[in-house]
């Protein structure tokens, strides 16, 4: 197949803006906690209703759907319309549908309001996730990428913790209510950037916005090899082991008999250990200039997260999950760090909203593979050997793929060593942005 996506241009220099970094990053964290806070408190909802997997996987599978049926349309308004438009509209929208979850109890209903609350998630992503490579320099590119997932991390750490206090004391009313005031956030950072993105903020002095910007107006993620081997890895080990969220909250307040805060507490402590991995690897990234050596260590650390299962599988008493959850965290944050850096490496910067998009629309549909899995499989097989055999499964099909991965690595370092003369940069790579 011919490489025609814009890998080998010269750098783009850039002065990274880390107030803008900063704010674009607490907006991202204080979000991700409405939205974990939200989604735990209707996960332990309908468990205690009695509800069966089934009901959960609908649920999540509600909160997912949007990010896959709207990537095309979201990545495009992200490239096109202005960034602050789009998050003080979708932020609002968002505030507005949690505070109506606040007020209903039907389950129908509740699964119709995730369904548009995860609406307005599909747009903020992209755009979050665009806007972080146009406030940096590519050097930044790791440190950057860390940041806005330590963000990110906090607020997934608090929000499943505070939903399992929260909810065992006030009931459903309040986490979502709190949840519906955390939106203002993607308001204010709509005011207070000053990066902009889409409609008049792309201006002809820049870059990205130049059609001499090697193929921007028909770049397409599947038309690099490398990205292409490293979105269908991901997707392909995440549609098997994805129905670990859905099993979870049985394994965990069934099987091990723990309390709604416990369960809160394990969901946290996957979130610790990510926050580590993310600032670790972004050391081991900022030393690379090889796509493909982050791609390899993508596919280990996948496989490394896979093994944290069968052993999960065996514990006695939740007390053991905790250590588990945080090092399969830790694995996890080092998949994300590896994979923004290459996406921002190889990403033409005018249609990085799009790129993100399309990335977390085959990750999310992915995910609604394991969500359905899990629920079909929670009501029928035993939970433990249930877990652990996510985890085996999930091991196989990352040795399925490290063969044909390998062999694009190999030929993406060809391609590099025969394009770095000839560019007159030293390193074959792409230099666009970087990731959030």
């Amino acid at each position: 197949m011919s490489f025609t996506s814009a890998t080998v241009r010269p750098p783009v220099v850039r002065t990274t803006v880390w107030r803008d970094v900063y704010i674009a990053a607490t907006a991202k964290g204080v979000t991700i906690c409405g939205d974990f806070l939200a989604a735990t408190t209707l996960v332990l909802t309908l468990q205690s209703a009695g509800a069966g997997g089934v009901a959960v996987a609908a649920l999540l599978l509600a909160s997912t759907l949007p990010l896959v049926l709207l990537a095309p349309v979201a990545g495009r308004l992200a490239d096109r319309v202005d960034s602050r438009t789009l998050l003080i509209t979708a932020g609002a929208g968002q505030a507005a549908v949690c505070v109506a979850l606040a007020l209903v109890s039907e389950p129908m209903v509740v699964i119709g309001l995730v369904f548009l609350l995860s609406c307005g998630l599909a747009v903020s992503q992209p755009v979050l996730s665009a806007l972080i490579p146009a406030m940096v320099g590519r050097e930044d590119l790791p440190r950057a990428g860390a940041i806005s997932q330590t963000a990110g991390t906090v607020g997934a750490l608090v929000g499943p913790a505070l939903a399992g206090l929260l909810v065992g004391q006030f009931g459903t009313t309040v986490p979502l209510l709190i949840d519906a005031a955390s939106y203002g956030a993607l308001v204010a950072a709509g005011l207070l950037l000053r990066t902009r993105r889409g409609g008049r903020a792309a201006t002809p002095t820049d870059p990205a916005a130049s059609p001499a910007v090697g193929g921007a107006a028909t770049w397409s993620l599947w038309r690099d090899p490398l990205l292409r081997a490293m979105v269908v890895s991901v997707a392909a080990v995440i549609g098997v082991v994805g129905a670990i969220n859905v099993v979870a909250v049985f394994f965990v307040r069934e099987t091990l008999a723990a309390s709604e805060t416990m369960y809160g507490v394990v969901e946290a402590a996957w979130m610790v250990g990510l926050l580590a991995g993310a600032w670790l690897c972004a050391r081991l990234a900022r030393r690379t200039r090889d796509d493909a050596a982050l791609v390899v260590g993508i596919l280990v650390l996948l496989g490394a997260t896979c093994l944290i299962l069968p052993v999960a599988a065996v514990v006695g008493t939740v007390i053991w999950l905790i250590p588990l959850w945080v090092i399969g965290g830790a694995f996890n944050g080092g998949e994300n760090v590896f994979a923004g850096v290459v996406m921002g490496n190889r990403v033409p910067e005018a249609v990085l909203g799009r790129a993100f998009a399309t990335l977390g629309g085959v990750i999310q549909g992915a995910s609604m593979a394991g969500y359905l899995a899990g629920g079909l499989l929670a009501d029928r097989v035993p939970i433990r050997p249930l877990v652990a055999g996510l985890g085996l499964v999930g091991l196989a099909v990352v040795l399925g793929l490290a063969v044909p991965v390998a062999r694009i690595t190999r030929r993406e370092r060809k391609r590099v060593a025969v394009a770095a003369p000839a560019d007159g940069t030293g390193a074959g790579l792409a230099t666009s942005s970087v990731t959030g």
